[in-house]
């Protein structure tokens, strides 16, 4: 059966309420259901949007959040069912990306219920443009990953991207990803650091990544950060791990030591590194 309802994912201000649109504006007043990430940042938007027109008498906020998301899907689903229009919108920017949202969206179209996109501010696109770097081609990446090793080896499988790169990051982990980024790609290589994007304090902080990295090495940016980062000139030449750990190896390296190197460079997993170089270590011996 195919549902009547409609779900609307609204993109919402990331800082700047004056850049909430008038199309979602109307959608939020309109709307049954406001399915939002964090439900008191949602009365703060929604006292902007209803200063705009009359608002549904019988709207309600639920949340949204990460830890629901699954089960609030298929609730809103049931919704549709009913016919009700139903609008998600998370804390800041765009649901769905690296925010709460794909789920509900899976969980409409699977009940045949209408899904309409209510573009809004993006970070990533606001960092892009405002980095200076190419915008012809480029890869968003979310955030990286917490744990140093699975980082170093993620930016080591994109040693070999042409486009333009864009993180997001943590104010207090942007100096340790700045400097596996640098030891990835080379601190000579382009990139900017935009935070408090639409905020009165905007900033684009450009540079090369070595510059960056020692920038914030001590002292972590102050409000939420987005990374642009220059892509290669050509793909990454192919590293003969085995000949490059021997060689690392012989220079007195230990096993371990030798795998965290090639981590960033070959994006491979550190175990499968150190259990390598354990092997060769015992044929030296």
């Amino acid at each position: 059966m195919i549902s009547s309802g409609t779900l609307y994912i609204v993109g919402t201000p990331i800082g700047n309420l004056e850049d909430l649109s008038l199309r979602a504006a109307r959608v939020l007043r309109e709307a049954d259901v406001i399915a939002a990430e964090d439900t008191r940042a949602a009365k703060t938007l929604l006292a902007q949007a209803d200063a705009h027109g009359p608002v549904n008498p019988a709207r309600r906020i639920v949340s949204l959040f990460e830890g629901n998301e699954a089960e609030r899907a298929a609730e809103l689903a049931a919704a549709l069912g009913e016919g009700k229009r139903v609008a998600v919108i998370s804390e800041a920017g765009m649901p769905g990306v690296s925010d709460p949202g794909t789920r509900a969206v899976a969980a409409a179209v699977a009940a045949g219920a209408r899904v309409e996109v209510v573009p809004g501010p993006s970070a990533s696109l606001a960092a892009l443009v405002g980095s200076g770097l190419p915008t012809d081609r480029f890869t968003f990446l979310g955030f990286p990953p917490r744990e140093a090793g699975a980082r170093q080896a993620l930016f080591g499988t994109l040693r070999g991207e042409t486009a333009t790169m864009i993180f997001y990051e943590a104010p207090d982990r942007v100096g340790a990803t700045l400097a596996d980024l640098a030891a990835a790609f080379g601190a000579d290589r382009r990139a900017s650091l935009a935070r408090e994007l639409t905020k009165l304090h905007e900033e684009h902080v450009r540079g090369t990544l070595g510059e960056l990295a020692a920038k914030y090495r001590d002292t972590p940016p102050r409000g939420e950060c987005t990374l642009v980062v220059e892509g290669g000139t050509q793909a990454a030449p192919e590293i003969d791990i085995e000949a490059e750990l021997r060689r690392l190896l012989a220079e007195g390296l230990g096993p371990r030591d030798a795998a965290a190197r090639l981590v960033v460079v070959t994006g491979k997993p550190r175990r499968q590194l150190y259990q390598l170089a354990l092997s060769l270590e015992r044929e030296r011996s």
